[in-house]
């Protein structure tokens, strides 16, 4: 299924919602990509645009793995104080960018209006702490139930979150933007809603579930 808007119906079978964030909620994958691509341009420009496509192509993959990677791309020690390092330059970075960017069509108001009656739950591969300070900041925390940022895995913490609420997978879908939304979902066996954007093509050839392009009303 391809549609423009996703099908409100199909959002509220569900009992339990878990949301992505950035490219979901926050359309900020392109914010995070042009962070990293400024980063790494002093290492040439073309290291710097392998970075940007490679962020763009794996939103849902944590900063830790994709900065270690980007490091050995450009030459420098990948060691875990230097990624930290980066680690830290990149969130000063990106926080504010991303509070600012532009809500996904849709997403704020789907989650004002139904977060009393689903348990809506926060996926992403933001560190923890700065994952609540921008739903924070956007005044989205009463929306969910429980936010789940970096390091932990998201198919760890939907399996977790299916047995503390003993919600049944059958009951659970997965929105989300990214190859490893999918495959999280696909782990824990729940259903999964694409939200398609300019960065992951590749998923839709592949995904032959529900997709869309934003949540706002038909």
């Amino acid at each position: 299924m391809k549609a423009d808007s996703a099908d409100h119906t199909l959002l509220r079978r569900y009992a339990v919602l878990f949301w992505d964030f950035d490219g979901v909620i926050k359309d900020s994958v392109g914010v995070k990509g042009a962070a990293f691509e400024r980063m790494f341009v002093p290492f040439g420009t073309d290291v710097a645009e392998r970075v940007r496509r490679h962020h763009e192509q794996h939103g849902g993959v944590s900063r830790y793995e994709k900065l270690r990677m980007y490091l050995r791309w450009a030459g420098e020690t990948a060691s875990d104080v230097q990624v930290e390092r980066y680690c830290e330059r990149f969130s000063a970075a990106v926080r504010q960018a991303v509070i600012d960017s532009d809500w996904v069509p849709g997403a704020r108001e789907y989650l004002d209006e139904n977060h009393d009656r689903q348990t809506c739950i926060l996926l992403s591969a933001t560190p923890q702490q700065e994952l609540e300070g921008i739903v924070g900041a956007v005044g989205g925390a009463h929306w969910f139930h429980a936010i789940h940022g970096a390091p932990g895995a998201k198919a760890d913490a939907i399996a977790r979150s299916l047995a503390e609420l003993r919600c049944r997978s059958g009951d659970a879908l997965m929105i989300g933007d990214s190859d490893s939304d999918y495959e999280a979902a696909t782990t824990a066996g729940i259903a999964f809603l694409l939200r398609r954007t300019t960065f992951n093509a590749a998923l839709q050839r592949r995904h032959t579930g529900p997709a869309c392009a934003h949540f706002a009303a038909a």
